[in-house]
This record gives C-alpha cells, sequence and structure tokens, in this order.
C-alpha cells in the first residue's frame, strides 16, 4: 500500500505561482511512477504531469507546458508541481497518483491516489 497527501493549494490571482506537495508513504518512493492530475467542477480528470525515476521520462499536459513543472526528491519521498503563470482556466482539484513502474498519461494506469488539494486561480 502507499498513501499520498497532497498540500500547497489555495487560492491565487491570475499570473501567480503556487506550489503543490505530495507526500509518500508505504513503499520504496523511487520504484513509483508518480502523477498530477486535476478536476474541475463538472468537468472529467484531466492529466497535468507526470515522472518517473526508474525511466526518466516527465511528460506534461499542452495545455501546462511551460507553466508547469514536475520533479521529485526521493530523499523526501515527496513529489513537487511547481506551477507558474496561473490562469483561471487551472482552478481545480489537484490530486497526485502513484503507480509502479513506467508513467502514464492515463489516470486509470494509476493504483493510489491523494485525497486532493484545491487550487482557485482569480481573474
Amino acid at each position: 500500500q502507499v498513501q499520498l497527501v497532497e498540500s500547497g493549494g489555495g487560492l491565487v490571482q491570475a499570473g501567480g505561482s503556487l506550489r503543490l506537495s505530495c507526500a509518500a508513504s508505504g513503499r520504496t518512493f523511487s520504484s513509483l511512477a508518480m502523477g498530477w492530475f486535476r478536476q474541475a467542477p463538472g468537468k472529467e480528470r484531466e492529466f497535468v504531469a507526470a515522472n518517473s525515476w526508474s525511466d526518466g521520462n516527465t511528460y506534461y499536459a499542452d495545455s501546462v507546458k511551460g507553466r508547469f513543472t514536475i520533479s521529485r526528491d526521493n530523499a523526501k519521498n515527496t513529489v513537487y508541481l511547481q506551477m507558474n503563470s496561473l490562469k483561471p482556466e487551472d482552478t481545480a482539484v489537484y490530486s497526485c497518483a502513484a503507480k509502479a513502474g513506467w508513467s502514464s498519461r492515463n489516470g486509470n494506469a494509476y493504483d493510489y491516489w491523494g485525497q486532493g488539494t484545491q487550487v482557485t486561480v482569480s481573474s
């Protein structure tokens, strides 16, 4: 089992920045692929970014490429999502997810999920 706890969400003005954190426990963190997903009210869950230590690959949704950065600190068992130049359309509940092996853009491929953290971007 893997437990994931997100933090760092909040209210920010358009153009601002936030950094989300996701602390993992219960399994060797470096073996996990980690992903960030988001879901806005009335919309389906959307892939944001993913990273796996095993193959070194990092993926981003086109909508966040160049603005968001996923990173991880294996010593702290934590994955981060640095979000810059935030837009009102980035408003959503952001959740981190974990899976063994390689990262994926498909949320259904992930076995473990955090509870989510709200990000609200005002115009």
